[in-house]
Formats: C-alpha cells, sequence, structure tokens
C-alpha cells in the first residue's frame, strides 16, 4: 500500500505521516461520512459562512497608529503600515492575506504566518498552511513550531520570534479548537442528507417500488428484470416514461418525497445548525430562516449583531495577536494596528452621511477628516471642530453671552421691549 502510495502521488508518504491520514480520511461520523476540510467547503452553508466572515474582515481597513499626547495618529512611516495595510508579502495583497488567515481560523482553528526579517526590521508576512504545523511545548513552557514545507517535503523548525500565530477559541491557550473537527456530526449528517436527496432525484422522485409476478424467478432472470427496469426508467430523465409488463408483472412504487421524509426540513435544520458553529445569522448567507423578513429595521439589527458578535471577537484576536507577535516589547505601549469597522458602511452612502453629519455637529471630527475618508482634498477652513449651535468653532462658544445680557439689562432700564429697536420706538412716538 506504502509502495502504490508513492507511486500514485510521486511523493514519499509515511505510515505514521498524521498530515496525510488526517486529509485523507478525515473524521468519521455515526452518519458514515469521512468529515475533512475539503469536504465540509462542498456544503454550500460552510462555504458561505467561511466566505462571508473571511470576505468581510480582509476588506476591511487595516489602520496602524501611534499613540500621542493628543489621541492617536497614522504610523504610516513604520514599516508594519504597509505590511499590514496593503500588501504583507511579494505575491499577495493584504485582502488575500487576510482572506487567508480567516479562512484558517475558521476550518482549522489556528492561523500561521511567517516573519521574515532583515536584520530587527519585519519585511514580510508569509503565511503557513495549518495543517503541515506541529506544535509542542519545549520543557521551558516555550512552544516549538515544526512545519513541512510541502507534501513529502523536508521538515523544519521555526523559531517562536518569527511565527505570527492566532488562536481561535482555546481551552489551553496553546492551541485553537478545529470548528470543522468539533462539528464533524452536523457536518456529516449534512453531507449524508445532500446525498440522499440528489439519489432522491436521480430515481425520478421514486426511490424504490415492488415488483410481484406470479412465477418464482431464477437469480439470473431477477438480475436482468431489474437491470432493465432501471436502465429504462432511472433517472430524472426518464420520469414519466410508459412501463409495459407482461406475464402477470406488477408493480407498486412506494410513495415518498422528500416532503413526506421531512428531507427539506432536515436540510433546513442544517444549515441553521452550521451557521450556529460559525456564528452567523442563517439570514446573512441567504437562508430564509422560520419566515423571517430581510427587510426593514430588521436588517439593520441583523448587521449590528453581526458586527458585534461575529466580527469583533475575530477583529480582537487579530489586533492583540499582532501586539503580540510583530511589535518589539518597547513599541506594545506606544503603537498598535485596529480595523475600522466604518468600511462596512461605504456601500451604504445614507448610512456614511448620517455618520458623517454626527460627527461634524458635534465636534467630534472636522470636515477635513471627513473628506479624507471619502478620498476628497482638504478645505480651507475645514480643520476646525464645529458644533450644531450655529456651527462655531468650540473655542468660541460663550463668546458674546455677557455683551448680550448687558443690551437686554439696557433696553429694559429704558423701557424698550427686547424685539423693539430705538428707531422704531422713536418713530411710534413721533
Amino acid at each position: 500500500m506504502k509502495s502504490a502510495l508513492r507511486r500514485w502521488l510521486g511523493i514519499p508518504v509515511s505510515l505514521t505521516d498524521s498530515e496525510f491520514w488526517s486529509a485523507y480520511a478525515g473524521g468519521e461520523t455515526a452518519s458514515g461520512k469521512s468529515v475533512t476540510v475539503d469536504k465540509a467547503l462542498q456544503l454550500s452553508a460552510v462555504w458561505s459562512c467561511v466566505r462571508l466572515l473571511s470576505e468581510t474582515i480582509a476588506t476591511l481597513p487595516v489602520g496602524f497608529y501611534e499613540k500621542t499626547n493628543d489621541g492617536r495618529e497614522a504610523a504610516s512611516s513604520h514599516p508594519l503600515y504597509e505590511l499590514l495595510h496593503n500588501q504583507p508579502n511579494a505575491d499577495m495583497t493584504a485582502v488575500e492575506f487576510w482572506e487567508v488567515v480567516m479562512a484558517s481560523l475558521l476550518l482549522w482553528g489556528n492561523a500561521y504566518a511567517e516573519i521574515d526579517r532583515t536584520g530587527k526590521r519585519i519585511t514580510a508576512l508569509v503565511p503557513l498552511r495549518p495543517e503541515r504545523m506541529k506544535v509542542e511545548l519545549s520543557n521551558s513552557g516555550a512552544p516549538v513550531y515544526t512545519y513541512r514545507d510541502w507534501p513529502g517535503g523536508k521538515i523544519r523548525n521555526i523559531n517562536e520570534r518569527d511565527v505570527m500565530h492566532i488562536r481561535a477559541f482555546s481551552t489551553n491557550g496553546i492551541m485553537g479548537l478545529s470548528p470543522v473537527s468539533y462539528a464533524r456530526q452536523t457536518l456529516g449528517l449534512a453531507m449524508a442528507t445532500d446525498e440522499a436527496s440528489a439519489k432522491v432525484f436521480k430515481n425520478g422522485m421514486r426511490p424504490s417500488g415492488v415488483l410481484s409476478m406470479e412465477q418464482i424467478l431464477k437469480k439470473e432472470q431477477r438480475a436482468e428484470v431489474r437491470d432493465s427496469l432501471a436502465e429504462q426508467f432511472g433517472g430524472s430523465m426518464n420520469t414519466g416514461k410508459m412501463m409495459v409488463l407482461e406475464a402477470g408483472m406488477k408493480f407498486q412504487p412506494v410513495t415518498m418525497n422528500p416532503e413526506d421524509a421531512q428531507m427539506l426540513q432536515t436540510r433546513a435544520f442544517n444549515i441553521e445548525e452550521i451557521c450556529r458553529w460559525f456564528r452567523v445569522w442563517p439570514g446573512l448567507i441567504g437562508h430564509n430562516a422560520q419566515g423571517q423578513t430581510m427587510w426593514g429595521s430588521g436588517v439593520e439589527q441583523m448587521l449590528i449583531g453581526f458586527l458585534t458578535f461575529s466580527l469583533r471577537p475575530w477583529l480582537t484576536r487579530i489586533e492583540q495577536a499582532i501586539r503580540r507577535n510583530l511589535l518589539a516589547p518597547g513599541e506594545r505601549n506606544r503603537y498598535f494596528a485596529e480595523f475600522s469597522i466604518e468600511g462596512l458602511l461605504r456601500a451604504d452612502s445614507a448610512a456614511r452621511a448620517a455618520f458623517y453629519s454626527t460627527m461634524t455637529q458635534n465636534g467630534i471630527m472636522t470636515r477635513n477628516e471627513a473628506r479624507k475618508k471619502e478620498n476628497l482634498a482638504p478645505h480651507t477652513g475645514g480643520d476646525q471642530l464645529t458644533v450644531q449651535s450655529n456651527l462655531m468653532p468650540l473655542n468660541q462658544l460663550g463668546v458674546g453671552v455677557e455683551s448680550e445680557s448687558a443690551k437686554n439689562a439696557l433696553r429694559e432700564w429704558l423701557g424698550i421691549k427686547s424685539e423693539e429697536t430705538p428707531e422704531c420706538t422713536g418713530k411710534a412716538q413721533q
């Protein structure tokens, strides 16, 4: 068997190679289906959940900032700014890199990137395949990373300082737990249901029937009758054909359809179960759960929940992993990375306009800062913070209040009403 595998694959495979056998056999389930990452991705719900989370997070801008006395400012001169925001390595854009990172977290529970340095300067982040990585603890308690460059390739050890390791939900803080591995029973049931449904349609929505005769047939005759009928009337393309029976043959179909077998309900339940594993609202992947609407205020609350409970934990994990693995100890209190969730408003012009209006009219953001986010040139005089009260600068709030009070007191002493002017009063007396 080993030599046959070598000839077939063209690479040496050891019988103790856990990477190969876990990928080949996967996790056995009660449904009889073997669940691997590749097979799990063939389920539409898994594919949609992984794509939704990966692409959403990958397309959010990654900002790299420096703390200042006045707050923070973009650290565009720092080497990590270009790597995190634009291009982590020579072959990948930032979107492609973060997609790989998120897909690794969602499918294997761990994401790895090798850190390339020139001296002390980080020059590239190269993603590593999680299924080829082995992590063990040394006698001192430090993690030891062992990686196989390609199937059958050489094994090398990577220093802890040269690996960016992002963990998903974990129970020991060393390795993240694989959602595909722990959800294998749910995924296996979904695979078996899809296969059963496909076979029902293959048989023309008539999965089986009983053919009876008045005489006893030989084994060869039974096989010939069965194969002949299956060839002529099996398959969805042969549905509706006229069946000709002779010699007292009687065909009694077993009436069963997907609705009677609750197959459709089972498939819908499987989608909701898979969404529960990935913490994604079913409506976001196109599944109408229990007749819930996808219009009106419900969509807004769904997106708020998606941001709060689905995206935010992943964003925080990545941000803190950047701080731990990519920043030197002396830089961790000075620099930090942060995903800009305002990028989710990019496709919603109404929500974006409301956001800018609120931020500029309450003295939180200047108009030039808002214009910069829209890729517009700064405007002269647009660097002042303003508020809704006449949109005056903050440093002029309250100016002129004392003079107006003095004018009102003078009007009261002269007997002039506040809405009248001295000119109008003189004309009235004449």
